[in-house]
């Protein structure tokens, strides 16, 4: 059992892809909390790109990889990838937008303005989240403490690390489709063997710098079913799907949903995947995304890869940021 993580030494075991191939195959019942804890090693990148890193898996979007990227757009045809922000309180949404006018008309005029303010992190918020989100034995990727982050903000890993924004390719992959329903049932478990099939059906192989967007349904079984508490039940990624990540080099995931299937799998680890990904990885994650109109385009323009574009808020020390994401075809 890991009681701490020690950044000199996972500096020397950061496991690249020869060490992940060695690794056995892992079912969605059989991850303890012992063996998700020993993933933070076996899976690491701590160091893969230097001591003070702070970009992770977004360093895997390159120059060539842009523009390999723009190549993708042929008909200019671009969906938004970001929910219409919720301004009622419900079970999946404690902390609604503050949406209110502060000027209307010619009182006072002859502007009209509002304010905008809101907690995002949660289930409800389209988001990114920085690499400073979440801390695992105390540390944050690549060895920052958690004592980096103050009441003053992140003072490593924050959300200002992409403050040049994200463009590389982006791949949708939309299981309801996948298994001919209109959303996938809460606790589904994704496994790599899912992963996987949706590859050998789509023709398609994840690599080096793409922006796995999951979708599950979920806006689609809140419109049929209404709202619910996605932290005790939701559909998503089980944790063995973290090796299959970073065997690929995706630099960013998502989902319509936050990441991580509920219950996880994992006794007494309830969001192991969102802790693997944003701490052993460095790879940010795109939470609470509506997937359903790209999902849309992509079957009316027969690929699931497009552009990938989105920037977050340039907030000094901040956790992450609301951001529209934009899919262009």
């Amino acid at each position: 059992m890991i009681t701490k993580i020690y950044k000199n030494f996972l500096m020397m075991s950061f496991c690249l892809p020869l060490v992940l191939q060695s690794l056995p195959a892992i079912g969605q019942d059989d991850l303890n909390l012992e063996e998700v804890n020993g993933l933070f090693e076996t899976l690491s990148n701590w160091g893969r790109w230097g001591a003070d890193d702070q970009m992770g898996t977004v360093n895997h979007i390159t120059p060539e990889i842009r523009i390999a990227a723009a190549g993708l757009v042929e008909t200019g045809v671009s969906v938004s990838m970001a929910h219409e922000i919720l301004t009622e309180e419900a079970a999946d949404n404690g902390n609604p937008y503050d949406h209110r006018m502060t000027s209307v008309g010619s009182s006072p005029g002859p502007w009209s303005g509002d304010f905008l303010g809101v907690s995002y992190h949660g289930y409800a918020h389209s988001h990114l989240d920085a690499l400073c989100h979440r801390f695992q034995f105390g540390t944050m990727y690549n060895g920052y403490s958690e004592e980096e982050v103050t009441e003053e903000g992140c003072a490593q890993l924050a959300i200002t690390s992409f403050e040049h924004g994200i463009f590389s390719r982006g791949i949708i992959m939309d299981f309801p489709r996948l298994k001919g329903v209109d959303w996938l049932e809460n606790g589904t478990a994704i496994t790599p063997e899912w992963l996987d099939e949706w590859e050998e059906e789509h023709g398609i192989t994840i690599g080096k710098g793409d922006v796995v967007l999951i979708r599950t349904g979920r806006w689609s079984r809140r419109e049929s079913v209404g709202p619910w508490d996605l932290s005790k039940d939701s559909a998503g990624l089980h944790a063995s799907s973290v090796a299959w990540l970073k065997e690929r080099d995706v630099s960013i995931v998502g989902s319509d949903s936050a990441l991580d299937v509920r219950p996880s799998g994992v006794p007494n680890f309830p969001q192991p995947v969102h802790a693997l990904v944003l701490v052993a990885l460095g790879m940010p994650i795109l939470d609470n995304l509506d997937l359903k109109a790209v999902a849309e385009e992509a079957v009316v323009h027969e690929r699931a890869a497009f552009l990938f574009t989105t920037a977050p808020l340039r907030v000094g020390g901040g956790t992450g940021s609301p951001l529209n994401p934009i899919a262009t075809f």
